[in-house]
């Protein structure tokens, strides 16, 4: 995350992932008796009967029928007409059942736009790209041989860690979190309500440099082997507007250029892109983006999605096959 010192504030609202289908959004969730990480097919199995946010909240937002915005083709031509659709595999999360121990978390630098704690982290909670190598942040990456628990003492970069609590109806999000002798620490921490559409105070800050929540945006293995990403997907750029459209809440740039993408911008694949010849999984996301489109929602290496890390996920490198000039910018609402 590349974060605007001089006006990094913002706001995050309540989220919703998006369960498969009615009849399994209807379906009873598994119990929940010990932690669940985010690349095994229990956390798939909760994930599936998770509702995340109500329907009608943005992430859920079919905008395949929304007009273009008449800024599309000059901010598409300042994020890269010409450059490939990526990813980074990075936002892993874990699941807690409602009976997991409360720890206290020292919030070091935005103690005044963090929720309090303490809250549900288990000993086994992954930080941002374990376990796999594949990222912009080469520098983050867990180093050969190294294990979980030295990660979460010792990663450099974002740092980010992501709490489900299905069962409270929570959702936890941390940005810089580190595991310390004491307990942990995190630079930010923000507390969402799954079932809810309420907005937090504009222009907090929260994991992510739009004040976007980031757990309802990634990419994950139960969504793709359906064959379709059913919600709003997180992209970087590498330049933002100082600016924010809803659902964001904060930006994270001294810029005015009316060309460059307002931290929220929501950016979707033409309806023309064919599809067929890509891997299922990729294709799964490439129906998202026609779908639901994807948010700008911080400031990196233009183009990137983000995708759990989780090996059961391939085909990923095709992607590279679509192009910025591919995308168009969706009008606000």
């Amino acid at each position: 995350m590349r974060r605007f010192a001089a006006t990094l504030s913002a706001s995050l609202f309540a989220f919703c992932v998006i369960a498969a289908s009615p009849a399994e959004q209807t379906a009873k969730p598994p119990d929940i008796t010990a932690p669940v990480l985010f690349d095994t097919p229990e956390a798939d199995g909760i994930l599936t009967t998770l509702q995340v946010f109500p329907p009608d909240n943005p992430w859920n937002e079919k905008i395949a029928d929304r007009p273009v915005d008449p800024m599309s083709e000059a901010i598409v031509r300042s994020i890269g007409r010409d450059l490939p659709l990526g990813f980074n595999l990075d936002m892993n999360y874990v699941i807690v059942p409602p009976s997991q121990k409360r720890v206290p978390v020292r919030v070091l630098l935005y103690p005044q736009q963090s929720d309090p704690g303490p809250f549900p982290i288990p000993d086994s909670a992954p930080i941002e790209n374990w376990p796999l190598t594949h990222n912009e942040d080469v520098g983050a990456l867990p180093k050969p041989g190294m294990t979980l628990a030295q990660f979460q003492r010792e990663g450099s970069g974002d740092r980010h860690l992501i709490v489900v609590d299905p069962r409270n109806g929570r959702l936890h999000e941390f940005w810089q979190a580190r595991r310390t002798d004491e307990s942990w620490q995190a630079s930010q921490a923000s507390t969402f309500d799954l079932t809810s559409n309420v907005l937090r105070p504009e222009r907090w800050t929260s994991a992510d440099a739009a004040g976007l929540p980031i757990f309802p945006a990634v990419v994950r293995y139960d969504e793709v082997a359906r064959g379709l990403v059913r919600h709003a997907m997180r992209v970087t750029v590498r330049r933002t507007r100082r600016a924010y459209v809803y659902p964001a809440r904060h930006f994270a740039s001294p810029d005015a250029d009316p060309s460059l993408p307002r931290m929220g911008e929501r950016l979707r694949l033409r309806r023309d892109f064919d599809v067929t010849s890509f891997p299922p999984h990729a294709r799964a996301i490439l129906r998202g983006l026609q779908e639901y489109g994807m948010l700008v929602a911080d400031n990196g290496a233009p183009w990137l999605l983000s995708i759990a890390p989780d090996r059961r996920i391939q085909g990923l490198d095709s992607l590279a096959r679509v192009k910025g000039s591919d995308f168009e910018v969706v009008a606000p609402k």
